[in-house]
C-alpha cells in the first residue's frame, strides 16, 4: 500500500512538471510573449520594459562622456550644467561641460577620489580615500589660472564615504573605520557630529526640515540625526548596508540596502570597499572580520565584490512606517535619485540597469548603459538627469523626453518542428509596427527570411514555413504614447510520425492495478501526459511488456500490440487501443515456444481522419514456457550405508536449470547433473547419500520405522516445477 501510494504520488509530480511546459498538441498552437521576463530576454533600443509585462518608449538617454578613470563614485552639477565628477583608477576630479567636454582640475595622492559636493558659490568639496582627506576645490580666479586646492579638512579616518552640504553651508562628513559623521562649519571649524556603534557610516542625505539621513555598513541601519546632534535609528534594514539614501519634498526617505545581514557578525566590509588583498584578522572580542588591503594592482574600491543576496529599496513615511517597494537577486543599488516627474530611480550594477519605482512591487525598466555600474545621480538643466558610471567611468544625460523611436527585437522562438506560420496579435496603444521573420536555424544573422511588415494589429505574418520565427515592433512617439502590452504568433506544426524507442518483454512478471480514478481524471484533462508505469513485480504466469515512445508534435498516442510466433510470418493482435506504456498478459493464452512482440503508434487521437501517422517497433525474440518438467527413471537403493539415487529431469522445451533432493523430509539440497553442467533439455542425476545414523525410536505399536523416502525436484528455466518421490525399505 505504502508502494502504491508513493508511486501515484511521482505520478501527479510529474504530470505537474509536464503540465507547466505542455501545449496542446492538437492543430494550431500559438506562441505568447507579455510578461516581463519573458521579454526582457529580447533586444531593446530606447524600450522601457514594465513591470506588470508589455513596452514602453525609454527616456531619452546618452552617453556624453567617457573619462579615463574606470570608476566614478560621485557626481555633482552646477546651475549652468556642468558636471564634476570623483573619480578613482587613476584618482580624479574631472569637470565637464554639458556639451561633453571633459577637463581635470584635481589630482590627489590618494587612491580614489571617493564624494563630492558643489556649493552655491562654486567651490567644490571632494573627499579622497584610503587615508583620505577633505580638499577645497576653489574655480580660477582669471580665464587663464587653473583650479586651486587645499585641505580643508583631514578627519584622521581610514575612509571618507560620503559627503553632504546644508543651506548654511556645513558640511557633513561620513566615515569609516570609526563610524563617524564630522560637521565642518562654514569657517572652518570642526567637531565629531555623531558617533555611531556601527564601523561605517556610508551615505548621507538632509530632509527638508533640516535633519542629516545616514545609512550605515554592518547592521543596515537608517539614522535621522536632528541638527543639534540627536539621533534616532529609524530603520534597521534586513539587508547589512545602506548603499543609496533619497529623500523627497514630501519628506519619505528612500533607502537602498545590499548585502546579507549575519546577526552577531562583525563583518562590516562594504560592497564598495572589497578590492585589493583580503586578509583575515580578530576583531575585539574575538569575532572574525575582513580587513581590505588596497593594492597597487586593484585600486580601492571595487563594486559588487564580495555582496550577495542582491538589494531592497524600502520607504520611510515621514511617519517613520517602513515599507519595502522593490527586490532584486540580481542587481545592487548603488544610486538613488528622482526624475522630472518625482518617480523614485535606481542606478544599478552589476548590469549598468536604471529602474523606475512606480509603487511596491511596481517598476519600470528603464534603460541599460554601456558600463557595469550605475553609480551616482544628478539634476541636468531642462528636467533631465546626469548618472554616472563605473567600469567604465562614463557620464550619461538621461532626458525627460522619451526616444522619439524605440525598437524591440524578440528572442528567437523555436517550434521544434518545421512549422506553417499564421497569424499575429498585438496589443497595443499608439503608433506602432510589428514585424516578423523565420528561419531553419537558431542564428537569424544566418540567411533568415527579411522583416516582413505585419499588416495590423491582427493580421498573417507573411514568413516562410520554417522551424525559427522572431518577431519585432517599433514604437513610435506620438500624441498617444506607444505601448505593446502583449504579441501572439499562431502556428501549425507539419505532422511527424511517433517514435518508438525500445520495446521490453519481461516474462514472469506482471504490473500491478492501482487505483485508476485519480489517472483516470488526469488523462482526460491532460492527455498528453505519459504516465510512469508502476514497478512490475513476479509473478510466472504473466508476461509484462514496456516500451518508451515520443511525439515531436507532443500528439496524444494510442498503441496497438501484437505478437508472433517463432517461423510464424503473421502479426495476431494481442491488445488495441492502449493508452499507457505497459501492458501485462497472461502467459498461459500461449503455447511454449519463441515470440516477439510488435508494438504500433498512432497520433489518431490529435489528427483528422486519414491524417494519422504512424511508427512500430519490435521486441526482442523472448520465451514462453508453461509446461513442467518430467522425471523419469527415479530409484533409490541402499548400498553399505549409503542411499544411490538416479532420475532423469527432461522438459519438451526449455533447458534444465536446476534439481534438489530432501531424505526423509529434511531441507532441499541442491545436487549437480552428472554432466555437472545444466545446459540441457535431458540432465541425468547419480549421486549417494550417506544413511542417517537416528537415535533409537521409543516402541511403537503397529509401526516399524525401518525405511527411508527420498524426494526429487527439477526446475526449468521458467521455474515451472517437477516432482516425485521413491521409499526405500529396510530388511
Amino acid at each position: 500500500m505504502v508502494d502504491r501510494k508513493l508511486n501515484l504520488t511521482s505520478v501527479l509530480i510529474l504530470s505537474v512538471l509536464i503540465l507547466s511546459r505542455l501545449a496542446f498538441a492538437e492543430g494550431t498552437r500559438t506562441w505568447e510573449q507579455s510578461k516581463f521576463d519573458d521579454l526582457t530576454k529580447g533586444t531593446a533600443n530606447g524600450i522601457a520594459f514594465r513591470s506588470e509585462g508589455g513596452l514602453e518608449l525609454a527616456p531619452a538617454f546618452k552617453a556624453l562622456t567617457t573619462t579615463p578613470s574606470t570608476y566614478i563614485w560621485s557626481i555633482a552639477s552646477d546651475p549652468a550644467g556642468n558636471i564634476y565628477a570623483a573619480a578613482g583608477a587613476p584618482a580624479r576630479v574631472y569637470r565637464i561641460t554639458p556639451d561633453g567636454k571633459s577637463t581635470t582640475i584635481f589630482e590627489p595622492q590618494e587612491l580614489q577620489v571617493q564624494a563630492l559636493v558643489a556649493a552655491k558659490n562654486g567651490i567644490v568639496y571632494a573627499a579622497t580615500a584610503p587615508d583620505g582627506k577633505v580638499y577645497r576645490l576653489a574655480p580660477p580666479s582669471s580665464p587663464n589660472a587653473s583650479w586651486s586646492a587645499s585641505v580643508y579638512f583631514d578627519p584622521g579616518a581610514k575612509y571618507i564615504w560620503n559627503l553632504a552640504l546644508d543651506n548654511s553651508g556645513n558640511l557633513y562628513v561620513a566615515t569609516g573605520d570609526r563610524g563617524e559623521i564630522f560637521k565642518v562649519s562654514s569657517d572652518g571649524k570642526h567637531s565629531v557630529f555623531f558617533k555611531s556603534d556601527e564601523v561605517h557610516i556610508r551615505v548621507l542625505a538632509l530632509d527638508p526640515k533640516g535633519n542629516l539621513i545616514a545609512g550605515s555598513d554592518g547592521s543596515g541601519l537608517v539614522y535621522r540625526i536632528s541638527p543639534t546632534g540627536e539621533a534616532f535609528v529609524l530603520y534597521s534594514a534586513p539587508k547589512k548596508e545602506i548603499t543609496a539614501l533619497a529623500i523627497d519634498t514630501a519628506g519619505n526617505i528612500y533607502a537602498a540596502g545590499a548585502g546579507e545581514k549575519h546577526p552577531g557578525s562583525a563583518d562590516v566590509s562594504s560592497s564598495l570597499s572589497s578590492a585589493g588583498s583580503p586578509q583575515t584578522g580578530t576583531a575585539t572580542g574575538g569575532t572574525s572580520t575582513i580587513v581590505v588591503v588596497p593594492s597597487s594592482s586593484q585600486p580601492f574600491p571595487s563594486p559588487g565584490k564580495g555582496v550577495s543576496g542582491g538589494s531592497e529599496i524600502y520607504r520611510i513615511a515621514p511617519d517613520g512606517a517602513p515599507q519595502q517597494l522593490w527586490s532584486s537577486h540580481d542587481d545592487l543599488v548603488y544610486a538613488l535619485g528622482f526624475d522630472q516627474r518625482g518617480r523614485l530611480l535606481a542606478g544599478t550594477g552589476n548590469r549598468g540597469h536604471i529602474f523606475a519605482i512606480n509603487g511596491a512591487g511596481d517598476f519600470t525598466d528603464l534603460v541599460r548603459a554601456s558600463a557595469s555600474q550605475i553609480t551616482s545621480f544628478s539634476a541636468a538643466p531642462g528636467g533631465g538627469l546626469y548618472a554616472s558610471s563605473s567600469n567604465l567611468g562614463k557620464i550619461f544625460l538621461l532626458g525627460p523626453m522619451p526616444e522619439s523611436e524605440g525598437s524591440y527585437e524578440s528572442d528567437v522562438f523555436d517550434a521544434h518542428i518545421f512549422s506553417r506560420w499564421g497569424r499575429a496579435t498585438m496589443r497595443s496603444t499608439g503608433n506602432v509596427e510589428l514585424f516578423a521573420r523565420s528561419g531553419n536555424v537558431d542564428n537569424p544573422d544566418r540567411n533568415w527570411s527579411p522583416w516582413m511588415p505585419v499588416a495590423g494589429a491582427d493580421a498573417e505574418m507573411k514568413v516562410p514555413a520554417a522551424r525559427f520565427v522572431q518577431w519585432k515592433s517599433v514604437l513610435h512617439a506620438g500624441p498617444s504614447a506607444p505601448r505593446v502590452d502583449s504579441v501572439l504568433l499562431y502556428y501549425l506544426p507539419k505532422n511527424v510520425a511517433p517514435v518508438i524507442e525500445d520495446v521490453t518483454v519481461q516474462p514472469g512478471f506482471r504490473y500491478p492495478a492501482i487505483s485508476h480514478t485519480l489517472t483516470t481524471d488526469l488523462a482526460s484533462s491532460m492527455p498528453h501526459i505519459e504516465l510512469p508505469p508502476p514497478q512490475p513485480v513476479h509473478d510466472r504466469d504473466s508476461v509484462a511488456v514496456h516500451w518508451t515512445a515520443h511525439d515531436d508534435n507532443d500528439d496524444q498516442l494510442v498503441f496497438s500490440i501484437y505478437y508472433r510466433g517463432e517461423n510464424e510470418s503473421r502479426w495476431l493482435l494481442l491488445k488495441d487501443d492502449v493508452s499507457d506504456r505497459f501492458y501485462t498478459f497472461d502467459a498461459n493464452l500461449l503455447p511454449d515456444g519463441g515470440y516477439t512482440m510488435l508494438v504500433v503508434a498512432s497520433d489518431a487521437p490529435s489528427h483528422s481522419p486519414g491524417e494519422a501517422l504512424f511508427a512500430q517497433k519490435t521486441s526482442q525474440r523472448f520465451e514462453v514456457d508453461n509446461t513442467a518438467p518430467v522425471i523419469e527413471n527415479l530409484s533409490a537403493a541402499l548400498e553399505a550405508m549409503q542411499i544411490h539415487v538416479h532420475f532423469r529431469a527432461k522438459d519438451s522445451f526449455s533447458n534444465i536449470k536446476r534439481a534438489e533432493y530432501s531424505l526423509d523430509g529434511s531441507d532441499w539440497q541442491f545436487v549437480e547433473p552428472t554432466s555437472q553442467l545444466s545446459d540441457s533439455k535431458v540432465e541425468d542425476y547419480d549421486f549417494r547419500i550417506p544413511v542417517p545414523q537416528a537415535a533409537t525410536p521409543p516402541p511403537l505399536t503397529n509401526a516399524t520405522s525401518n525405511g527411508h523416502v527420498v524426494v526429487v525436484r527439477a526446475y526449468d528455466r521458467f521455474d515451472n516445477l517437477a516432482i516425485a518421490k521413491t521409499v526405500i525399505r529396510e530388511h
